[in-house]
């Protein structure tokens, strides 16, 4: 289908935090690769993002640093958005879900829903805080966890074994907010009942198999198990309130009531859309891009918001009716840091508005787009980003355009000369050159960012390899037209790259611009797209040659300079040593209670290979293995998944409790315990031995 207009949409950050190359990798700079891309292409395009600033993770950053939830919000969104900016984010709009146009929409969604009878309401016994006054929400409660015993768990999973937990299954629960022991009172809730939107959730996914596998693999998983109610409404002091005229027509006090986050969230797409309409002094042109059928809808998202943009989201849409559902959503799997999990608390991350303290935007776009996690989790390391920037970006394609203007300057007077009987590889080169547009265009199309990087990079090496193969530096004397022809195509490829680098390098290609002297270039940002000045040379005109003969050209500059070595040193000891990020240093776990010899007798502990590994569907924390103990294979749940890969676990030697009572866990037999070490930052690492399948380990 042909689309007069394009929606693009990325995740909203949660405003507890500043942003890192993780988050700019799941969800950001793939979006504004796509946008920008887009806008040279002429398409009608409107970014829209913002601040997600309801929650518990807002009221847990508050609770922590003895603030107003809304002292956090408004501390973090303007880091937020600053950071973006720095980083060359092309929004139409970036918002807060904290504005009063976000809580309008919300409301007026629910209550479209509502009077649709489209919710359940159920009555259930929560824990209730009496100290605090309030229903605590799933990380306000701790207790023991019944699986392993661990004093420490949170209300909705077990930070130790991977278990996932509801508050009620809790041994011992205290309250977090005031140490209190809770007690049981009932509350109502509404209700979204997702199983009643399957089929038509089924019959929408399956028009559209070219979304990428981990994708649709997701989704599918949750479709096949059966789509179940969620509760929609919460009592915590912290959100988008439920409209009182709804409660009061289900006889109940909606005061301490909200929206659930993860309803009212997607709606920030819908409000920040309006917020920009305002802006335009259009109020009502949000409306083309949400409910008109020829608008195409994209969101850009991590793995761990799939189900939420594929399934509830879209569910929300239709229970709603009139508005478009998304055509795509290409989400990227997660970004490590140096070989390891990306965290926060210890530091191990790189910091977006730091990174710009010392480095060019363009060179964090240019690297970060080349280590996308596409198609499986990825890996960013300082010393890549290094041969990266210097290999790549110095090497190939400053050095072409420095060149390409040296002897501009110096043997055709600073213009563009005339072409005159190319021969071959002139002819050759033109020719190559008019493929890239549709090359790199293509990848884009398809969300494969990393290919239209790549392909973008061919085109100066290209460039490289024809300046090599024309010898302009032999022919000034001996042929001083077929240098002229040298001179000439190369000042073509070079425009044609400053065109074509605009996604990814938009800072550098305007400088390549402004060393051609070339002007009137179709804009890659929205200020200018939507004031009306998106004319002039676009994405496809990039095939043919953009500089005429005698056009004067500007002086050269130095596109990059080389990063040494000591530079990247220096950012690698920040990894896990900057105060400024770091949480207060972590205690060892005190020891456990003394045991006799007795005790620990009962345990029988064997030795096992896993044989495989697979992810589980709804888990965060689970992978289900399969283990060989030698005499009889045994199916284990283990809460591994934030730290391994399934496919690295296999043929792995573990350690197994193989004398432990078998517990249903997410709806399968889990038949043991596989041992493994625990950092003072919850890293887990496999115990490992070399004795045979089945060794009892003493």
């Amino acid at each position: 289908m042909d689309f007069k207009r394009i929606l693009v949409t990325a995740a909203l950050p949660y405003a507890n935090g500043p942003v890192h190359l993780g988050h700019l990798a799941g969800a950001y700079l793939p979006a504004d690769l796509f946008c920008r891309y887009q806008r040279m292409k002429g398409s009608d395009v409107v970014f829209v993002c913002g601040s997600d600033e309801m929650g518990v993770a807002i009221m847990v950053r508050a609770r922590k640093e003895g603030v107003k939830p809304q002292d956090i919000v408004d501390m973090y969104h303007p880091k937020i958005k600053e950071a973006f900016a720095g980083f060359g984010m092309s929004f139409d709009i970036y918002s807060r879900t904290t504005t009063q146009v976000h809580s309008e929409t919300s409301q007026d969604f629910f209550r479209t829903l509502a009077a649709k009878d489209v919710f359940t309401m159920k009555t259930e016994s929560q824990l209730f805080d009496p100290k605090a006054g309030i229903f605590l929400a799933d990380r306000f409660v701790v207790g023991t966890c019944p699986t392993c015993g661990n004093e420490n768990a949170y209300g909705d999973q077990c930070e130790k074994c991977g278990s996932t937990l509801s508050p009620m299954e809790l041994l011992n629960p205290r309250s977090t907010l005031s140490d209190a022991k809770p007690e049981l009172r009932e509350s109502t809730h509404w209700f979204l009942p997702l199983g009643d939107f399957q089929t038509r959730l089924e019959e929408w996914i399956a028009t559209h198999p070219e979304w990428k596998p981990n994708v649709l693999g997701q989704v599918k998983s949750w479709l096949q198990d059966g789509l179940r109610e969620r509760a929609i409404t919460r009592d915590v002091p912290w959100g988008v309130p439920v409209p009182a005229d709804v409660a009061l027509t289900k006889k109940i006090d909606a005061s301490g009531k909200v929206i659930y986050v993860w309803f009212d969230a997607p709606i920030g797409y819908i409000s920040a859309t309006k917020e920009w309409a305002i802006e335009q002094g259009k109020p009502d042109e949000w409306k083309k891009y949400w409910q008109d059928e020829e608008t195409r809808l994209v969101h850009f998202i991590g793995k761990d918001n799939i189900v939420f943009h594929c399934l509830m989201f879209p569910a929300m849409l239709m229970a709603h009716g009139g508005y478009v559902l998304p055509e795509n959503v290409p989400a990227n799997e997660f970004l490590n840091i140096e070989g390891e999990k990306l965290s926060t608390s210890r530091n191990w991350a790189v910091w977006l508005h730091e990174f710009l303290e010392e480095f060019d935007a363009d060179l964090l776009r240019y690297a970060l787009a080349t280590m996308l996690p596409e198609t499986k989790d990825a890996d960013f390391n300082w010393s890549e980003f290094q041969t990266r920037i210097n290999s790549e970006l110095a090497d190939v394609l400053g050095n072409f355009v420095n060149r390409t203007m040296t002897f501009a300057a110096r043997f055709a007077k600073g213009k563009v000369p005339r072409l005159l009987n190319p021969n071959d590889i002139d002819k050759y080169t033109l020719k190559e050159m008019a493929t890239f547009p549709d090359r790199i265009g293509s990848a884009y199309d398809r969300y494969k960012n990393r290919e239209a990087v790549f392909e973008t990079m061919a085109l100066a090496r290209l460039g490289n390899k024809y300046f090599n193969d024309s010898e302009p530096w032999h022919t000034r004397k001996t042929h001083p037209q077929q240098c002229a022809n040298a001179i000439h195509i190369s000042l073509q490829i070079c425009a044609s790259l400053a065109v074509l680098m605009e996604p990814v390098l938009p800072a550098s290609a305007q400088k390549i611009r402004d060393m051609l002297n070339m002007s009137s270039v179709r804009s890659s940002v929205p200020a200018e797209k939507h004031g009306g000045l998106d004319e002039g040379i676009g994405w496809d005109a990039a095939s043919k040659p953009l500089l005429d003969e005698g056009h004067v050209l500007g002086s050269s500059d130095i596109l990059f300079t080389k990063i040494e070595d000591s530079v990247i040193e220096a950012q690698k000891a920040k990894l896990g040593n900057n105060p400024a990020h770091m949480e207060q240093e972590l205690p060892y776990t005190p020891i456990g209670d003394v045991i006799t010899y007795d005790d620990f007798a009962k345990l029988d502990f064997r030795m096992g290979t896993v044989i495989s590994a697979e992810a589980i569907p709804k888990s965060k924390k689970l992978l289900k293995l399969e283990i060989d103990l030698g005499f009889e294979k045994r199916q284990i749940l283990a809460g591994a998944a934030e730290y391994f890969e399934p496919s690295a676990l296999v043929g792995q030697k573990v350690a197994v409790v193989a004398n432990l009572a078998p517990r249903m866990m997410m709806g399968m037999e889990s038949q043991g315990m596989v041992l493994m070490a625990e950092g003072r930052d919850g890293t887990l690492s496999i115990m490992q031995s070399s004795g045979e399948d089945g060794a009892i380990i003493k």
